[in-house]
């Protein structure tokens, strides 16, 4: 197993990405702290991630909060003694738009979710990550960052993320001489809930299959399907485990190969 005892901390665990990273972390042998602003939601996920409770830990956190993200923090290291990594997947990716028509008090919004939170909540973890003598970091970035998709236009969420793994380069230097690692996943069109609710969307305002807009999809791919959130979730799992020990300052696509780099 490749977390075996190890603890991790999750920021954004709802229905989709958050959730599977957790439920692997637990798969995987490891403790998994969930974070994410909706009590209801952690409860849920929790019980359907570890229904005896013993590996399990959540609370509560807004992750634009800086106090929120400490006290995660500090359950983590109160009820399984330390961190070993952490994974930021929370995010702000609901607000559609470009630059002509862009309102920019939602696009700090976005930025202080999605960059700051990020930094926020990886920083309330360091004490503990310094303590056991390294661990791992993984930020969930995006493929939009990189190249920005013809069906949506997400500028405002694309550039956070893009400048989180800008960050990520300057963090993997400074954390790791304390052997913390530090690492992007970037997920292309993902199939989980809010690819889903896209598919379904999109088929109603043409009055056409949903498989037809799932085709156009897929067909932009080097493999004949999505990527899912399992999938992406399986790479973080790899990269918050010793089998990434040297790998540090990366950007990892996952993709299904629509684009290559």
């Amino acid at each position: 197993m490749l977390l075996q005892g190890r603890t991790v901390v999750v920021s954004g665990v709802g229905a989709g990405l958050g959730q599977r990273v957790a439920a692997a972390v637990v798969r995987d042998g490891g403790n998994a702290v969930l974070g994410a602003r909706t009590e209801a939601v952690l409860a849920k996920a929790a019980e359907a991630i570890d229904p005896e409770g013993g590996r399990t830990a959540w609370q509560a956190a807004d992750i634009t909060d800086e106090a929120q993200c400490h006290a995660l923090a500090a359950l983590a290291v109160e009820r399984f003694g330390a961190i070993d990594a952490v994974v930021n997947v929370a995010a702000m990716d609901a607000h559609f738009g470009g630059l002509e028509d862009a309102d920019f008090a939602t696009w700090q919004q976005v930025i202080d979710v999605n960059l700051l939170g990020g930094l926020r909540m990886t920083r309330a973890c360091l004490p503990a990550l310094k303590r056991r003598g390294g661990g791992s970091v993984v930020l969930i970035g995006t493929q939009s960052a990189v190249a920005a998709p013809t069906q949506v236009r997400q500028a405002a969420y694309a550039a956070s993320k893009g400048a989180l793994t800008s960050a990520m380069y300057s963090l993997a230097r400074e954390l790791g001489p304390h052997r913390i690692r530090v690492n992007t996943v970037l997920p292309g069109w993902m199939w989980g809930p809010p690819v889903q609710a896209y598919v379904q969307y999109t088929a109603h305002i043409e009055s056409v299959p949903e498989e037809e807009v799932l085709a156009r999809l897929t067909e932009r791919m080097a493999l004949p399907e999505l990527a899912t959130d399992g999938d992406v979730a399986e790479a973080v799992v790899f990269l918050a485990s010793d089998r990434a020990r040297a790998i540090t300052g990366q950007s990892l696509l996952v993709n299904a190969g629509e684009l290559m780099r």
